[in-house]
């Protein structure tokens, strides 16, 4: 696959807040694509990429699905990514991997809390996207809004390279403000197209607009800028260059329209992706190190350099077990073929190549740079490993994944149930970064942390269905954290004797509270020449084991840096087992001095809601410990946004229905970790305290 080749692929992700029409827009990308003969729906259960029965159950997306498909000569790679927040995980492993994105919008919603998520996290990644304001048919519908809100929220990038059309407030088509011409839809599936030249109204509305785009072009295209000066012709070709350009080099995000649903706009989407979006050529060389010397390395989008990929994602496939998602940055791979994990420095054989459309398989032989496949087989390989030549190695950095924020109690009901339980959540752990499992050792339970509500319900019920376990599950719990308010010291002694051997260390261990998101900080104030390389890793291990639990309830220590200041030990009496244990005793001694305190999670609420409810939310928020920050207008709507600690929304879509009769609704994002009142302190450790 040489450049020619590489230049004709595409590998994107389409992104959104949920009930954008994500899943309704891939549908309708595959139809015309004719990667499938039918069109599959969600309210229906038969969406393609929505293989998954919870996602077909809930009429969700719960997990990101790749496919692949020809349009007019370009291979595009897809992956339609959750718009649930609990499934933020799922967006941030895709968008490590893809050149390009289409960000949906709601034509009535517009920019939407989930819908500001994503598009951040594209921006940490610098991934280049297209806009599609989607359900125009819509009662409410509001093309301009949409583009004035992305401005205001997103960064000032949006311009409308089309508009919609409408035929006595009907959605019946698009004007191209590059073509200048008006495309109508004639038949439901989309199908039959009428292209025509503009009246004379229309034309108006369209050069007014395309101004406007050639404007901002202007400003960031030498070439365009001397034209537009010179009052000259801009090609249809000079545009979609310049277009391309600025996209590729986020300096501008293209605003395309249409209603999904009703198969308006699909085709001229897919159309922009190949126009727009980039390809592997057009993307930086990636960014590596190697492993030894620790020095940066750049990686080419070559098929003739040294391997180079990354697993962005794991599935396990009850037929033929592992299945791990890889990106080529370079290099190639065939079956057969040994390759070195450098992350977990293992050697693995890749036994199957297969390319993914949702959850079904197609072999091929051989693939190379640019391309984005699935292996089967790996044993060792994780999400966020790097795969590299083993005489060439090399390390990308890894993916970052959100902590847990909500915690559930899962028991087996019987002895046969325990080993299959385990069996289980290793495996969904192994899926999920985002899913964590400790267990308990004072009540014997396993306790399930996810990113909130539903993506607990949707692990625990792919526990119960497909390893057909039985099991006690508890409520939903907060995912507590603890820190500390002051500075304290304290010192640990060991002394004991093992046989014939005196083993003897005392250690002195600081503890002092850090700023909010740094975290647990290990540091060693000892000269290396005062003690070996062991004993300084010993006392080092034995601090972050130490740091792994708070001393009030046992909840995990956030924003505490410990720091070993000074050592004591007798000559030929000194161990690693000793320095570790005087150094957790230390620790836990210093932290109970530190003063210690609860921390919770804090959510950003979004509650759009009809005007005549809107006081009685509020009362209610504010009954919740929640804070109004502002109150937005949407036309007949209003929009409050606010803070709520993650405790007091637990069933507040029920009190929200029932307050507004069904009418309003609301988002949740985690924010941060705030500390807890005294009296709500006091209520959490009682509770705690009696559970035992």
């Amino acid at each position: 696959m040489q450049g020619d080749e590489l230049a004709k692929i595409r590998n994107i992700g389409i992104m959104a807040h949920i009930d954008a029409g994500k899943t309704t827009t891939t549908e309708r990308i595959l139809y015309y694509s004719k990667k499938v003969h039918r069109i599959g729906e969600v309210d229906k259960g038969t969406a393609t990429m929505d293989w998954m029965e919870q996602e077909q159950e809930r009429g969700i997306t719960i997990t990101a699905a790749a496919t692949s498909f020809l349009w007019k000569g370009c291979r595009v790679n897809l992956i339609d990514t959750p718009g649930h927040v609990d499934f933020t995980a799922e967006v941030e492993r895709t968008l490590r991997v893809l050149d390009g994105a289409i960000a949906i919008f709601c034509a009535v919603g517009a920019v939407e809390p989930q819908s500001e998520t994503v598009w951040r996290q594209a921006d940490r990644y610098r991934v280049p996207r297209i806009a599609y304001v989607n359900k125009m048919d819509r009662v409410g519908a509001d093309f301009f809004h949409v583009v004035s809100m992305m401005n205001e929220r997103l960064g000032n990038k949006a311009v409308a390279v089309q508009l919609p059309l409408f035929k006595e407030e009907v959605f019946i088509g698009i004007i191209d403000l590059i073509d200048m011409q008006a495309v109508e839809y004639l038949d439901e599936k989309g199908d039959t197209q009428k292209v025509r030249d503009l009246t004379e109204q229309e034309r108006q509305v369209a050069e007014e607009h395309r101004g406007l785009l050639l404007e901002r072009i202007a400003e960031i295209n030498d070439e365009i800028l001397e034209k537009y000066l010179e009052n000259e012709w801009i090609s249809q070709e000079e545009l979609k260059k310049a277009i391309r350009q600025a996209t590729i080099g986020n300096r501008m995000v293209p605003v395309l329209c249409g209603s999904s649903y009703k198969n308006c706009g699909v085709q001229m989407l897919l159309d922009a992706v190949n126009d727009f979006l980039p390809s592997p050529l057009d993307r930086e060389s990636i960014e590596g190190m190697t492993p030894k010397q620790n020095k940066k390395i750049l990686c080419s989008p070559t098929p003739d350099g040294p391997l180079v990929a990354m697993i962005f994602k794991v599935m396990i496939d009850s037929y033929v077990g592992k299945i791990s998602f890889v990106r080529i940055f370079s290099g190639s791979l065939q079956t057969g073929q040994s390759v070195y994990n450098s992350t977990r420095q293992k050697t693995e054989r890749i036994h199957s190549i297969v390319r993914m459309h949702a959850n079904h398989r197609e072999e091929i032989q051989k693939t190379q740079a640019g391309d984005i496949v699935a292996l089967v087989g790996l044993k060792y390989t994780r999400t966020g490993d790097t795969l590299c030549d083993e005489f060439h190695p090399v390390v990308l950095e890894n993916i970052q994944f959100p902590e847990p924020v909500v915690d559930r109690v899962i028991e087996p009901r019987s002895k046969a149930d325990e080993e299959k339980l385990d069996e289980g959540l290793r495996r969904l752990m192994e899926e999920d970064p985002s899913f964590h499992v400790r267990f308990d050792e004072e009540s014997g339970q396993r306790i399930l942390s996810g990113m909130g509500e539903l993506h607990l319900e949707i692990m625990i019920d792919r526990l119960l269905k497909e390893f057909r376990i039985q099991a006690k599950v508890g409520k939903p719990q907060v995912a507590y954290r603890e820190t500390i308010l002051r500075s304290a010291q304290a010192e640990g002694v060991f002394e004991r004797t093992i046989g014939e051997k005196n083993l003897y260390a005392r250690v002195v261990v600081q503890v002092e509270p850090v700023e909010e998101g740094k975290g647990i900080c290990v540091e060693n104030d000892i000269a290396p020449e005062t003690i070996g390389k062991e004993l300084r890793s010993a006392l080092e291990n034995g601090l972050q084991e130490a740091l792994q639990s708070g001393v009030l309830a046992g909840y995990p220590l956030d924003d505490v840096r410990a720091r070993v200041v000074k050592v004591e030990f007798h000559e030929g009496s000194s161990s690693e087992q000793a320095f570790k244990v005087a150094a957790e005793m230390a620790t836990q001694e210093a932290l109970k001095k530190a003063g210690a305190t609860l921390l919770e999670p804090i959510m950003m609420i979004q509650v759009i809601t009809p005007e005549e409810y809107m006081g009685d939310i509020i009362a209610d928020l504010n009954a919740r410990r929640g804070q109004v920050m502002d109150i937005q207008d949407m036309g007949a709507l209003k929009n409050v946004k606010g803070s709520i600690p993650l405790g007091e929304t637990f069933g507040y879509s029920s009190v929200l229905r029932s307050i507004s009769q069904g009418r309003a609704g609301f988002s949740l994002q985690p924010e941060k970790y705030a500390r807890v009142g005294e009296s709500r302190a006091r209520e959490i450790l009682f509770h705690y305290q009696n559970k035992f």
